[in-house]
C-alpha cells in the first residue's frame, strides 16, 4: 500500500548535566574546583532518500527520540554529545507542526539534511562559577530540555511526467507498458487507488525519466470529493501532464466534455497547474467509434497537442514516449533559464 501521510512524535535530546567537582589530590590541599560540563542533546534532522517511496515506515514505527548529553564529571571532563537521529524521508515530503499546522521543512534533494529539533545545551560546571571572591563554587547547572513536538508527514511525488484521466481511461495499461511499475489493471472504476510511480528508460540517450500514474479523477476532486485533494497534490511537481482521454467514449462518454472537466478540476485545484507542459494521450483508438471522436476532439481543441494511442495494439506507444522526453527534457531548460512553466 503506498502510504503518503504519517504523523510522527519527535523529541530531541536533553543536555547533560554539569558537574559540581573539586580536584583532590595527594600534596594539593586546595585543588579548587574541576567540575566538567554537560554534553549537548542529540538533534532531530530530516534526510532526504531517494531510495524511500512513501511513508509506510512511519505507519507503524511513529515516536522517535535522540540521546541525551552526557553528564559533566571532575577533572574538567565534559559529558559526551547525545548522538543525532536522521528521520530518512521519501524526496518531496512536507513536514508539517501539527500544533500550528504550519510547514516547517520541505525535503526535496537525496541527501539533503535539515534541522528539525534541536537538542538541549549542556549545562555547566563548577569550574566557571571560579573568581576571586568564590575560590570554591558548588554552583552548576542543569541541562536544557531538548526541543519536542508532532509532526504530519506529507508526500508529494517527485515525477517528471504525471497521467491525468478519468477511472478506466487505460493509466493503469498505459504504465505497464512504458515503464517498469506495474499497476494493478481491470475493467471497472477506479482500478488505481493509490498512485503508482514507474520509470521510462530511454536507452538510446541513457537517460530516464519518473512517470506518475495519478488515480481517476472525478468532477467534484478540487472539492476533495471522492479522494480529490490527496491524488490532485501528486501532480503538483510534475514537469509535464498527459491527459489521457477514452476516445472510444465508452459508457456513454464524450471525450472532448471528459477533457473539459479535468481542466475544470485542476483549474479550480491550483490555477497554475494549467501553465505547464501538456500531452493528450488519445487513447483506445483500435475502437469504432474513436476516428470520428478524435476529428471532432481536434475541431473542438485545434491548439492541443494530440497523440492517438491504443494501449491493446500499442499504436502510437513510442511517439509517446518520445514527446514525453522532449517536453520533460524542454521544461528543464526553460526552468534552468528562469523562464519557469
Amino acid at each position: 500500500m503506498f502510504i503518503d501521510e504519517a504523523e510522527i512524535t519527535l523529541k530531541a535530546g536533553d543536555g547533560g548535566d554539569g558537574s559540581a567537582s573539586f580536584r583532590r589530590e595527594k600534596f594539593i590541599p586546595f585543588g579548587g574546583p574541576d567540575g566538567g560540563d554537560g554534553g549537548v542533546g542529540g538533534s532531530i534532522y530530516a534526510l532526504g532518500d531517494e531510495n524511500m517511496a512513501d511513508l509506510e515506515k512511519y505507519r507503524f514505527t511513529p515516536f522517535y527520540q535522540a540521546k541525551n548529553g552526557g553528564n559533566g564529571h571532575g577533572r574538567n571532563k565534559t559529558g559526551a554529545n547525545g548522538e543525532d537521529v536522521d528521520i530518512h524521508l521519501p524526496l518531496g515530503t512536507i513536514i508539517i507542526n501539527t500544533l500550528t499546522g504550519a510547514p516547517t521543512a520541505e525535503v526535496l534533494k537525496h541527501g539533503e539534511r535539515i534541522l528539525i529539533l534541536k537538542g538541549g545545551a549542556g549545562g555547566i560546571g563548577n569550574t566557571h562559577f571560579k573568581s576571586s571572591t568564590n575560590r570554591a563554587p558548588r554552583q552548576f547547572t542543569e541541562g536544557e530540555e531538548g526541543e519536542s513536538g508532532n509532526f504530519k508527514l506529507v508526500l508529494k511525488t517527485i515525477a517528471d511526467a504525471g497521467l491525468v484521466g478519468f477511472p478506466n481511461a487505460g493509466k493503469s495499461s498505459l504504465m505497464n507498458l512504458t515503464t517498469f511499475g506495474r499497476p494493478k489493471i481491470g475493467a471497472y472504476p477506479f482500478t488505481t487507488l493509490q498512485v503508482n510511480v514507474g520509470v521510462i528508460e530511454y536507452p538510446e540517450t541513457y537517460d530516464r525519466l519518473v512517470l506518475a500514474d495519478i488515480p481517476g479523477l472525478i468532477e467534484g476532486a478540487s472539492q476533495n470529493r471522492g479522494l480529490g485533494h490527496k491524488f490532485l497534490r501528486h501532480i503538483e511537481r510534475c514537469k509535464l501532464l498527459v491527459f489521457m482521454i477514452d476516445m472510444a467514449g465508452e459508457d456513454g462518454r464524450k471525450p472532448d466534455e471528459d477533457y473539459k472537466t479535468l481542466l475544470s478540476e485542476l483549474n479550480l485545484y491550483n490555477e497554475d497547474l494549467l501553465k505547464k507542459p501538456a500531452i493528450v494521450a488519445a487513447n483506445k483508438m483500435d475502437e469504432p467509434a474513436a476516428a470520428e471522436n478524435l476529428k471532432a476532439f481536434k475541431k473542438k481543441f485545434p491548439n492541443v497537442e494530440i497523440i492517438p494511442i491504443s494501449c491493446l495494439s500499442e499504436e502510437g506507444i513510442g511517439e509517446l514516449k518520445s514527446e514525453i522526453y522532449k517536453k520533460c527534457k524542454a521544461h528543464v531548460k526553460r526552468a534552468e533559464n528562469g523562464l519557469g512553466f
